[in-house]
């Protein structure tokens, strides 16, 4: 039915409206009522309407490939909803709930169309009532991103961590390995060979042997710090990896989902179109 003409002064949208337009407009305005935990469109439905709250709210949500469900915006009196599919015709990008009993206007392509030949300033309200939902899809999108395995485990390294990872990659690398052969052959040769010096750790080199005791004990002590940090690395890689197999799972079950819906509507475009049908077969 019809809406109230003194229901549209309330709209931003149609502020700029004379009394004439909003007369006019609300001739062509439907408004129609959903229940209390009723779907107004899924996900996925074509989109030919733009949606105006007139009493209630209306839940704005999508599910992510994990299946969480994500609210984009909450829509009271007088918000609007559904403007994205309704202008470039595709299909809706989100589903709406009505949370509870709500009285919606409801308005066509066509009408919207009018609104801006007779309007301008009307779009105006209309983009920026789109980019705050742009801005709600881009933080969404910058904070639920699936995580980098490396980059989280170095945004919560401290530096005794990241000097323990050196460390422990410096000590398996051949640098390391002809670094200390060198040094033995000196230290051995500098105690026993006669090269003219008085020989300060003689054999069994004593010395020697507690230096190299002690590098090895805080050598394992590093790379046990780096094997936890690499093992923790691990879990969070682990933890990815099921998360991004889950998300392949619900993409595949969101893709049944729309598959069965469209089977049902054309099941029941098809039985429409018979039942017109027959009237016309009875009457030849």
């Amino acid at each position: 039915m019809p809406c109230d003409p003194q229901f549209l002064t309330q709209i931003r949208m149609f502020d700029h409206l004379d009394e004439d337009d909003r007369q006019a407009l609300a001739g062509v305005i439907d408004e129609t009522t959903f229940a209390g935990g009723s779907i107004v469109f899924h996900a996925g439905d074509p989109g030919d309407s733009l949606y105006i709250v007139r009493d209630g709210e209306v839940e704005l949500y999508i599910k992510d490939t994990v299946g969480q469900k994500i609210v984009l915006a909450t829509a009271g009196p007088g918000d609007m909803f559904g403007e994205l599919a309704m202008l470039d015709e595709g299909a809706r990008t989100a589903t709406a709930l009505a949370l509870k009993d709500s009285e919606v206007l409801v308005l066509d392509r066509s009408d919207l169309i009018l609104l801006f030949q007779r309007k301008p300033e009307a779009a105006l309200h209309m983009l920026a009532s789109l980019s705050g939902l742009t801005r709600k899809a881009d933080e969404l999108l910058r904070t639920r991103v699936s995580r980098n395995a490396n980059e989280e485990i170095e945004v919560h390294s401290t530096p005794l961590q990241k000097i323990a990872d050196w460390i422990a990659w410096f000590s398996g690398s051949m640098a390391f390995l002809i670094l200390n052969a060198t040094w033995f052959i000196i230290w051995i040769g500098l105690n026993t060979l006669p090269l003219g010096v008085e020989p300060f750790d003689p054999f069994p080199f004593g010395l020697l042997t507690m230096i190299v005791s002690l590098e090895a004990i805080f050598l394992s002590c590093f790379v046990l710090v780096s094997q936890n940090r690499q093992a923790e690395k691990d879990r969070v890689r682990a933890d990815i990896e099921y998360d991004v197999n889950i998300k392949a799972e619900m993409e595949i079950g969101h893709l049944h989902e729309k598959t069965d819906r469209l089977y049902e509507n054309m099941m029941g475009r098809f039985e429409r179109i018979e039942k017109s049908l027959q009237p016309r077969q009875s009457a030849g």
